[in-house]
């Protein structure tokens, strides 16, 4: 059952009580790397592939993850539509947050990931309306299955965020929301401009017990953003930037960032206000051991 009351807030509470909290790293690279073909599902393989994507899991809690995602990223029924698995919502949903908590044993928190629809309310290809029906269905997937939060995150746009967040906060679980800036000269505003004020404004009125970044930019560009949110809200702040910015090397994706380097701007990052830190976009578990390095010398 989703968690109520004072138990909700206990939870985030007593997780940073000590200090900056250590996350996982990137999910999407990680089940690639294991064989994901090109137009296939990536949160489908809770159904198909569930011991790849335990294996992920498990790979970060045993690096020493203290919170973990679910493969839930894309399990909206807008994007699973274009897989024609729309009718797969909640099977999928729920056992990714099973898969997970299976490897997370008493190791680890579970917090479901929840990830935009694909569609822009701009280009009007999909209304409001639409992103609250499909990110309700999800969020109400998810609490069946238990975790102890929900993360919703790479939201390029504040209204989806907004939206997907209301939905998820109407569970009863914890909700932590994360946006993407990596546009503007500054690379400090989200695709449809928003700042990290504008974010910690609108996010903070509707519950949410955390806010944050992730994806779009390695992880040098996050410390100011987060200092720009730790002035704007009291809120934990939760940090989870790329391995450096992609490049294509012989047909394949490279990050040239190295767990090393990544983790040389920890300490910056924590003195910014960071209370979860993690990786995205090609992170692995040697980034998060990398990360765990540089937090406990702290």
């Amino acid at each position: 059952l989703p968690l109520k009351g004072a138990t909700m807030r206990i939870l985030i509470a007593d997780l940073i009580k000590d200090g900056p909290v250590l996350t996982d790293g990137s999910w999407g690279t990680q089940i690639m790397k294991r064989g994901l073909r090109l137009g296939e599902s990536p949160d489908a393989w809770n159904l198909t592939h569930p011991y790849r994507v335990e294996e992920v899991a498990r790979a970060y809690v045993e690096a020493g993850s203290r919170v973990i995602l679910t493969n839930t990223f894309g399990a909206n029924r807008i994007v699973l539509g274009k897989f024609g698995l729309a009718e797969k919502v909640s099977e999928i949903n729920i056992r990714g947050v099973e898969i997970s908590r299976k490897a997370s044993g008493s190791s680890a928190c579970v917090f479901a990931s929840m990830g935009p629809s694909g569609k822009l309310l701009a280009a009007r290809s999909v209304t409001e309306d639409e992103l609250k029906a499909a990110f309700e269905e999800q969020a109400h997937a998810i609490a069946q299955a238990g975790p102890d939060a929900i993360v919703v995150e790479t939201m390029m746009d504040l209204t989806e965020a907004r939206i997907a967040a209301e939905a998820a906060v109407r569970t009863g679980l914890p909700v932590i929301a994360c946006l993407v800036f990596d546009a503007g000269k500054a690379k400090d505003r989200t695709m449809m401009g928003n700042t990290p004020e504008q974010a910690a404004e609108v996010l903070s009125r509707i519950g949410v017990k955390g806010i944050g970044a992730n994806c779009g930019q390695g992880i040098e560009g996050f410390i100011p953003i987060c200092s720009r949110m730790r002035a704007a809200t009291g809120l934990p702040l939760w940090m989870k930037a790329n391995a450096g910015l992609p490049e294509r090397i012989d047909g394949q994706t490279v990050y040239r960032t190295t767990p090393e380097e990544f983790a040389a701007f920890v300490p910056e990052l924590v003195r910014s206000g960071a209370d979860f830190i993690g990786g995205c976009c090609g992170s692995d578990e040697r980034f998060i051991r990398a990360i765990g390095t540089a937090l406990n010398n702290l």
